[in-house]
């Protein structure tokens, strides 16, 4: 009997240090992100005030690079519609990149935008941007999807060049949902 006692002890404390272990992973990836290797998570429109109140520096140019990949479990061709642009900091720019739909049906993408270098994440600011929200293309459907972007003055003047990477991925939750509301099986979901 002791030793069944020891026995769910052991579970119970492994089942606690679970749990504590899940719970913290969240905010250990987000330290991680942000803290370690300098990754922005913030999903959303830099405030109109922050960029309004930069000046732009006249003198120097930087060379922003666009890079799109697509997830192998979504049927999509997504590329940019220019490879780089010379920009200079402090002044608000448009870029575009362009999505389709290659399957049969509707499909529900989101895409997660990272900054090479790493260390210079902080210091490159979207305005706007479709990696804001779910993206929704139907069967053959080609979109257009620009991205407002300013690169902040405050940057490391060694820094003469970043790299604007986009990775798109199947929502396979909305793609379901979608699939269910128009009452057809959920293509594309495992």
């Amino acid at each position: 009997m002791n030793e069944n006692i020891r026995l769910l002890r052991t579970i119970g404390l492994i089942a606690v240090a679970s749990f504590v272990f899940a719970f913290s992973l969240g905010p250990l990836y987000r330290l991680a992100c942000e803290k370690v290797f300098g990754i922005s998570l913030e999903r959303g429109p830099v405030g109109e005030a922050r960029v309004a109140g930069m000046t732009v520096d006249q003198d120097r140019w930087i060379t922003v690079e666009f890079d799109a990949t697509v997830n192998s479990r979504l049927p999509w061709t997504f590329k940019p519609e220019q490879g780089s642009m010379r920009v200079q900091p402090g002044r608000v720019y448009e870029a575009s990149y362009v999505a389709r739909n290659d399957a049969d049906h509707a499909i529900v993408g989101n895409a997660v935008p990272s900054v090479a270098p790493s260390s210079a994440s902080a210091w490159f600011s979207k305005t706007e941007c479709f990696c804001f929200t779910e993206q929704r293309l139907d069967a053959g459907e080609e979109r257009r999807m620009p991205v407002r972007f300013v690169v902040d003055p405050d940057l490391d003047p060694t820094i003469r060049t970043l790299t604007l990477s986009y990775v798109f991925y199947n929502n396979e939750s909305a793609t379901a949902r979608l699939a269910a509301e128009s009452g057809h099986a959920a293509a594309g979901a495992p």
